[in-house]
């Protein structure tokens, strides 16, 4: 009995550096904000461990080639995790928030909060980008 290992293609491993890259901004936005008058309870990091952990075996499970794994990582990470970013930011501009009087108000945790969020999206953005890629794409259809 022999056994092949398929190596992903080089696509797919950007798609989850870029993948690890948001969970990482997710967990430095979590440490910024126990710096905030306001920081997050102990059952809110605890449920923020938990999902950040859960996403990571997610985002591994890439390097199987399962569809099942890329349709999981893009309807969760890609779809709901990043409306989950962009909500907020969105109905405060909607309501007549100011970009400008923001910035000029923020101390220094707000304003590593906005960067990390930033970069999160970019990061999303990317690895979407790159799971869906011709050659990630022949990769997850030679997995039956």
């Amino acid at each position: 009995m022999t056994t092949t290992t398929r190596t992903p293609p080089a696509v797919v491993a950007l798609a989850v550096a870029f993948w690890f890259t948001a969970l990482g901004c997710g967990v430095a936005e979590t440490l910024v904000r126990l710096a905030t008058p306001d920081p997050p309870g102990p059952v809110s990091l605890a449920a923020r461990f938990v999902l950040h952990l859960c996403l990571a075996g997610l985002v591994l499970a890439l390097y199987s080639g399962r569809v099942a794994a890329r349709r999981a990582v893009a309807l969760l990470m890609g779809l709901l995790g990043t409306a989950s970013l962009v909500v907020e930011p969105l109905r405060w501009l909607a309501a007549g928030g100011s970009v400008p009087e923001f910035l000029a108000a923020a101390d220094g945790p707000t304003i590593a909060v906005v960067v990390l969020r930033a970069v999160h999206v970019l990061a999303v953005l990317a690895a979407v980008t790159a799971m869906f890629r011709p050659a990630a794409n022949d990769w997850f259809r030679a997995v039956p």
